[in-house]
């Protein structure tokens, strides 16, 4: 018979896991790939009464074996130093909460600043998969956590406006002139001024159909995304001129809206729902892949299948998510029709690992192997790529002092690298290596790797000119 640990007691003693009462090991591995038995975490969560989340919940706790693998690879550990702002503490939270033993409130401020970049599923030995866990129970806590006046309508505001590139543009626009009010405003309102960019680029349209150039190797169709189309739509206009001038008929559904990110990953399920069934029904059947260019909106539709456990879309979304592909990938996979020119001139280019394309799609290889076909181009690696830049969707409104800290170290170490560009996969990342660039007085271009490839091919519009 094993003792029995209080909370405090684990914390505070040698960790031995074949004494813990709340692990057991199983006598088949936990992974199908795994020669050596993992040890199951006991617990005593009543899944049933959680709905269609408390199965996978409970299974990601189940599977985290304490061994710390996940500590030196999270972001919020490196700033705050704190056992419970890791993913190792929070899920003990998580659990502790899911069994009744411990208030909602007491989680929550480690459970709100967990950015979600998912750095600790590739560090963790024994494949917890705590995406399965963290946004399921941000939406069963959205009417528990206790928020401000100001938060509240703060994250009103957000969810509002980002998903809905006309909203959003007519917001950032005008949101200018709320600047000069900034400091009477209420706190929580601030970090959503400061975060506007002082122009935008003109708005930009793309038609349903782009032809292939030459005969056609595949027909895809593209998400547009949201927050994207005001911060940067010439990403998309790159991405579509490199698919056509590789001979990919590139479909743009007009009926597609956001991708449900930024509601998913803040708890808010039924608005989450609702863009992913859009999408679900806006998407055609005839292509050879859906694709993305932000990480962050691949991410997400590769989730579909758990932002619709429980539905009768649940099936359908499994099917749709794994016909999604990051622009870089598919590209890889098809292989470049013609090398791109590049210049004469070398070029030192520093790539920015997305959290969202490495850590959550396993996306590494494909973007440097095409920045690499670049003729002339010399790639850099960027020091302690895995942490997180610190744009995390809302993250910079939700916990702007963290995000700062974290961009503000990015940038330090794309400068660091001598690069004379800087290139990664996702507009989050884009819009915040711009802004930390520039309060380190550097002008470094901040550019989407399709917009670098773009560039190196020459662009369509100036040839046909």
């Amino acid at each position: 018979m094993v003792e029995s640990w209080s909370d405090e007691d684990f914390w505070n003693r040698p960790l031995q896991l074949s004494n813990l009462p709340f692990f057991h090991f199983p006598s088949t591995p936990l992974l199908q790939h795994s020669n050596t038995p993992f040890p199951l975490m006991l617990h005593s969560i009543q899944t049933e009464k959680l709905g269609p989340f408390g199965e996978p919940m409970a299974h990601a706790i189940q599977a985290c074996v304490h061994c710390g693998f996940c500590l030196a690879a999270c972001p919020t550990y490196g700033e705050l130093g704190q056992e419970m702002d890791t993913p190792r503490g929070r899920i003990v939270l998580m659990k502790q909460v899911l069994e009744g033993s411990l208030p909602w409130t007491a989680a929550q401020p480690h459970v709100d600043r967990c950015l979600g970049c998912l750095a600790c599923e590739p560090a963790c030995p024994s494949g917890v998969p705590y995406r399965d866990l963290l946004s399921p129970f941000r939406s069963l806590a959205k009417d528990k956590f206790q928020l401000s006046t100001g938060e509240r309508l703060r994250r009103f505001l957000a969810s509002q406006t980002i998903p809905f590139p006309a909203r959003f543009r007519f917001a950032a626009w005008t949101g200018r002139i709320a600047k000069v009010f900034r400091p009477i405003m209420p706190r929580a309102l601030q970090p959503m001024v400061d975060l506007l960019p002082e122009t935008l680029p003109p708005a930009q349209h793309w038609p349903l159909l782009t032809p292939a150039r030459g005969e056609r190797r595949a027909r895809v169709a593209l998400l547009t995304g949201c927050a994207q189309q005001v911060l940067d739509p010439d990403i998309n206009t790159a991405t579509i001129e490199v698919l056509s001038r590789n001979r990919v008929e590139v479909v743009v559904p007009s009926g597609q809206g956001c991708c449900g990110g930024l509601a998913w990953h803040t708890g808010d399920l039924r608005a989450a729902q609702s863009f992913a069934r859009r999408n679900l029904a806006a998407f055609p059947a005839d292509v050879d892949a859906i694709l993305s260019n932000a990480a962050g909106c691949g991410s997400a539709m590769h989730e579909y299948h758990l932002v619709l456990r429980g539905t009768p879309d649940e099936e359908r979304a499994d099917a749709f998510r794994k016909r999604v592909l990051d622009v870089s990938v598919f590209l890889a996979r098809l292989g470049l029709r013609e090398l791109p020119i590049g210049s004469a001139q070398s070029r030192r280019i520093a790539y920015h690992d997305a959290c969202h394309l490495a850590n959550a799609q396993n996306v590494r290889r494909e973007p440097r192997q095409l920045l690499r076909a670049i003729p002339g181009v010399e790639l850099l690696e960027v020091a302690d790529a895995h942490l997180c830049c610190g744009s995390a969707g809302t993250y910079n409104l939700d916990q702007p002092e963290i995000a700062a800290s974290l961009g503000r170290k990015k940038a330090q170490a794309v400068l660091a690298t001598g690069a004379e560009l800087v290139a990664s996969g996702n507009i989050g990342c884009l819009t915040q290596l711009r802004a930390h660039l520039a309060r380190l007085g550097s002008s470094l271009p901040v550019r989407h790797t399709m917009q670098v490839l773009r560039d190196a091919y020459g662009s369509l519009r100036d040839k046909a000119a």
